[in-house]
């Protein structure tokens, strides 16, 4: 494990989580903000505590676990072109949100919970668990039919959206719309506590295989050779992954390639242990989506615009530009 390049990461991710709320299209003053005794007591102080500290909290918490997804996943398969989107993880779990968004009956919410991030997660535990279950054989799961199943249910995820929305009403769509671009809006601090019931397990999970996902980066032969327990930790973290991702895109919507490109620099800038690239990628991923969504709320102010946009518009060159070097291939 490389600790000064972990250390490294974790004080770029402090340094953006200190300086992001300070940036926005309402100039906001440290004496504005700490200069009165009362908590909010000024329209300075409602800003950036209710607006601007848990907006960047959720990018942090949001770009750090996609980016942490795409890094096991791509180990987990070998293969770098995986994330959350190619599983059909994204997709399903947008599916379960549009179904809610479409049909306002549905719609319930308990404290910091509503049925949006519900039936998206069921969407996302429903593609698991089919494709998990198509892809499990006799001698162990098979990684390339776990793979195709994701990819067959995210084109029928979509397909599924697209119908839908011909035949939904416009407000419902003009709302699934703004979810399905991916934003970090927030007010108050409910969203981001309502990832943490699936989202800390999750990750502990994830974590707790680093060193098992070292063995299996290379071949199942080398993996048994060490005493991994091939198909109970695939089984795990496949799971892991999943309600991870699945957790974050109920909140934020489907935000694209922070999970494909983040573990591609953080191997080229780091190394390849995975006891390193996967606190290195929740790191650089947090601050990445912060300084995006930081982006996003002064490019075109005072209107905002959808983080989405932004990580697709910068991710879609950068990747393009790791396809030209060809240095991507080795996980």
């Amino acid at each position: 494990m490389n600790k000064k390049a972990v250390l490294t990461y974790a004080l770029l991710f402090c340094a953006v989580a200190v300086a992001s709320p300070w940036i926005g299209p309402e100039p906001v003053k440290p004496s504005d903000v700490f200069g009165t005794g009362q908590a909010l007591s000024s329209p300075a102080q409602e800003i950036f505590w209710l607006q601007r500290i848990p907006r960047v909290l959720l990018a942090l918490i949001a770009g750090g676990t996609l980016a942490l997804t795409g890094a096991v996943f791509q180990v987990l398969f070998r293969n770098p072109l995986v994330e959350p989107f190619t599983l059909g993880i994204s997709g399903s779990s947008a599916l379960g949100a549009f179904i809610t968004i479409l049909y306002p009956s549905l719609w319930l919410k308990w404290g910091p919970f509503s049925s949006v991030q519900l039936f998206a997660a069921l969407g996302a535990g429903a593609c698991l668990l089919l494709i998990y279950s198509l892809s499990t054989r006799p001698e162990g799961i098979s990684i390339y039919t776990l793979l195709l199943a994701g990819v067959t249910i995210s084109i029928i995820s979509s397909g599924a959206i697209l119908l839908l929305t011909y035949l939904s009403d416009p407000h419902s769509l003009v709302v699934f719309q703004h979810w399905m671009m991916g934003g970090i809006d927030v007010i108050g601090y409910n969203s981001m506590f309502s990832l943490l019931p699936l989202l800390i397990p999750a990750l502990t999970l994830l974590f707790f295989h680093s060193k098992e996902l070292n063995h299996m980066a290379l071949n199942d032969e080398m993996a048994l050779g060490h005493g991994v327990d091939i198909k109970a930790v695939r089984r795990n973290v496949f799971i892991g992954g999943g309600l991870a991702a699945a957790s974050v895109v109920s909140v934020v919507g489907p935000i694209g390639f922070v999970g494909l490109i983040v573990p591609h620099a953080v191997r080229r800038l780091s190394g390849f242990d995975q006891r390193t690239v996967l606190p290195c990628s929740f790191f650089l991923g947090g601050a990445a989506l912060a300084v995006c969504d930081a982006a996003a709320r002064i490019l075109i102010a005072p209107t905002e615009l959808p983080v989405g946009i932004i990580t697709a518009v910068i991710g879609g060159p950068l990747f393009i530009r790791l396809l030209v070097s060809r240095r991507f291939h080795k996980l």
